[in-house]
């Protein structure tokens, strides 16, 4: 039977076609929506682009495609070997950490795969989530007292960005409130998402030593944390394999959940539908952290995955080495799958904002996830419940990122809270 969605495909789609469209530096860096409205109008599903340095690859928008290509491993592998550019990739390229291939479970295969995700699965599901949500508000309540008497703070920087990594530094074993925690954090966002003048291969590399030293420290001294259960468990897994799934892990739960408590903060203190329950919030927190996931998601675009053989999809060749972008934030707002532009209805968890497939965050990642950011914004409503926005809502700046969507701070007022 020929599948829907690669039938009927040309016999040209080469992606650094002259309507490849730029995938950085882009005019639509604070509405990417625009852009991914643009080029699934003018190509489909599928479209060619042009990352850093003229790099072509294809980027996946629609939702079907999307689900397609992370539910065929055969035909869509993680292993960046395969990309057929690597001759044009410069050393100092900017996407080099997250593409260039490291014995890390993001590009592992098959049975390897398996047996890499189970282990950090393991160790993430022998984590107490009650526990997790009590570490957390501590962590929350010692930030909001850092500003609370100031009536006034940068949401992002001074509470969205930090409690995640503390958060999950603390879950990997490594101590709260040191040098070591500050420059982590700092790499990390380097990496992740570099600004003018930041060197994101140098951070990485920084991100890397950091690591090893808590693994060398735990196989030494073990404790009740995911590194020493990663390091006990029976897959045997070598020391350099956990520090690169350590990074994974790490990298995973601070970025996209920085930007998932503050897009989600964002939300409800500048749409009415929310603005009602700021005071008391409960019940509006996780519709809010819903609706993010579908319109918002923290984590826009992936890349990537790479052709194990010339094949077709949404219409398009796609030959044997090249490389595809997952488009999530296309793909959540498919006008396939929501014709009435209702896109993130109530109680819908089908999303790709944690991917498809054996590639997806691994379980139970979303739920850990999602209890850091819950008690993130619930502790902020609770102690500081009047707070509102310091500037007009259009004067928020969104990070010049196509791969990232968070914004660049979140100035809010409020009435100065007494700490004692």
């Amino acid at each position: 039977m020929t599948d829907p969605l690669t039938a009927d495909a040309p016999a040209s789609g080469c992606p650094a076609h002259p309507d490849a469209t730029a995938l950085s530096g882009l005019e639509y860096q604070q509405t990417p929506a625009e852009l991914y409205r643009g080029l699934r109008h003018r190509h489909g599903p599928v479209a060619p682009i042009i990352l850093d340095g003229g790099i072509p690859a294809w980027l996946v928008l629609g939702y079907r495609e999307v689900r397609y290509v992370t539910s065929h491993d055969e035909l869509f592998a993680r292993d960046s070997r395969r990309w057929h550019a690597w001759g044009s990739i410069p050393p100092d390229w900017p996407l080099l950490p997250y593409v260039g291939y490291q014995p890390s479970v993001l590009f592992t295969e098959g049975a390897e795969h398996q047996r890499r995700a189970g282990v950090i699965s393991e160790a993430l599901a022998a984590i107490d989530q009650f526990e997790l949500q009590m570490t957390c508000r501590r962590i929350a309540d010692t930030l909001i007292d850092v500003f609370a008497g100031r009536g006034t703070a940068d949401l992002k920087a001074a509470y969205a960005h930090p409690l995640p990594m503390l958060a999950a530094v603390g879950m990997c074993g490594m101590p709260l409130g040191s040098t070591d925690t500050d420059d982590l954090v700092r790499d990390l966002r380097v990496s992740l998402d570099a600004g003018e003048g930041d060197d994101p291969v140098a951070a990485y590399g920084r991100v890397g030593e950091r690591i090893q030293t808590l693994v060398r420290d735990k196989r030494a001294q073990p404790g009740a944390d995911v590194t020493s259960r990663m390091l006990a468990h029976p897959a045997g897994l070598t020391d350099e394999e956990i520090v690169q799934d350590l990074i994974s892990v790490i990298a995973a739960a601070q970025q996209p959940t920085a930007n998932w408590i503050g897009n989600a903060l964002r939300l409800m203190l500048t749409d009415d539908r929310f603005a009602l329950n700021v005071a008391g919030g409960r019940l509006s927190v996780g519709q809010a952290l819903t609706e993010v996931l579908w319109l918002d998601t923290p984590t826009q675009n992936f890349i990537g995955r790479w052709a194990v053989r010339d094949t077709q999809l949404g219409g398009r060749l796609i030959r044997e080495g090249d490389c595809l972008v997952l488009g999530f934030a296309a793909a959540n707002t498919d006008p396939q799958i929501w014709p009435q532009g209702h896109v993130g209805a109530a109680g819908n968890s089908a999303h790709l904002s944690f991917s498809h497939g054996e590639h997806r965050c691994p379980y139970p990642a979303p739920q850990l996830a999602e209890v850091i950011a819950r008690t993130a914004i619930e502790a902020l409503l609770e102690r500081l419940p009047d707070v509102v926005l310091a500037v007009e809502p259009p004067e928020l700046r969104w990070r010049p990122s196509v791969w990232m969507r968070g914004l660049v701070d979140l100035p809010v007022s409020f009435t100065p809270a007494y700490v004692g």
